[in-house]
């Protein structure tokens, strides 16, 4: 079983029907899967790697010292040696992770770093804002919907933000993962992952499903708020990131997300499975999903409902 892998180039060409019901069964089915030829340069996305990569070689000293988790886990470790049987560590992530926002800081090194990400975001900007196109095409919504949505029609900005991890060698993958178990809370992720080094999986029909490496595609899936906005035809899916003894892992995600005093609502009717989604306001959403991110999704639905009564 593997996720599917969308030619994005072919929507323009003679094969557009055939891709955008490629692209429904790949919302619909996984909710997660690969776009090549998205028509961002290659240039650009090997720039990227780049600088992210020496970004991390400076802060690879930090990770090793002052890390939670590298602390937690050799403690673990000297316990064990001790003779005592360790348990699993299941409330950190073997994880480098800084946030890049526009209105935030960012880092000044390496030189060619805040310049070349910069560009990226205005590319990957720009490919969320089509794959909106193509959700409000698919599922027969007024074109600009969601992203009215998002918006609140206009009156805030959606948020857009850039996730840099990466994933360093971990002495011992047994007893600690790489990111837990999660969905994502917001809208639509563009997910620009290490294209040698695995670890990245989805979960399918109650199996975990690796997401291949795969040089220069951008991995999408859809957040809570998609499930939302559809009614659950298109569903937040799980995913986790594996440790790994060897190699460091480069995870650069993207989210396109509803401002936080965005209301969100089904745009489409109750499928056949389920009843109607409620509506509430994203920040309250986010209020409830900061402590519940790795837990099931469906009380903290059930939280938005009930806070409407």
């Amino acid at each position: 079983m593997a996720i599917p892998v969308i030619d994005f180039s072919k929507l323009d060409g003679n094969e557009r029907a055939e891709t955008m019901a490629a692209l429904a069964a790949a919302f619909e089915e996984w909710g997660f899967f690969q776009l090549v030829n998205t028509g961002i340069p290659d240039e650009l996305l090997e720039r990227v790697k780049k600088v992210c990569n020496d970004c991390y070689k400076l802060r690879e000293p930090g990770f090793k010292e002052s890390n939670p988790a590298v602390k937690a886990l050799a403690e673990l470790v000297e316990k064990e040696g001790e003779g005592l049987t360790p348990k699993k560590i299941v409330d950190m992530d073997w994880e480098d992770v800084f946030t890049l926002q526009d209105d935030l800081p960012w880092p000044s090194n390496p030189p060619a770093f805040k310049e070349t990400m910069m560009e990226y975001r205005r590319e990957l900007k720009k490919l969320a804002e089509k794959m909106l196109g193509v959700m409000e095409e698919l599922l027969g919504l007024e074109e600009g919907h969601i992203k009215k949505t998002f918006t609140n029609d206009g009156d805030f900005e959606a948020f857009y933000g850039t996730k840099v991890s990466h994933y360093p060698p971990c002495p011992r993958p047994d007893l600690i993962g790489g990111l837990r178990a999660h969905t994502d809370a917001g809208g639509l992720i563009m997910l620009f992952q290490d294209d040698r080094i695995g670890g990245l999986q989805v979960l399918r029909d109650g199996q975990w499903v690796d997401v291949q490496p795969l040089e220069n595609a951008i991995v999408i899936n859809t957040g809570d708020q998609i499930e939302v906005l559809t009614n659950g035809r298109y569903k937040s899916a799980w995913h986790r990131i594996l440790s790994t003894r060897d190699g460091n892992r480069r995870s650069i995600a993207s989210f396109y997300n509803p401002a936080r005093l965005a209301t969100i609502a089904p745009a489409t009717a109750a499928s056949m499975a389920g009843g109607e989604y409620p509506s509430f306001v994203f920040g309250d959403y986010m209020e409830v999903y900061i402590k519940q991110k790795f837990q099931a999704k469906e009380p903290r639905f059930a939280a938005m409902a009930t806070a409407k009564q």
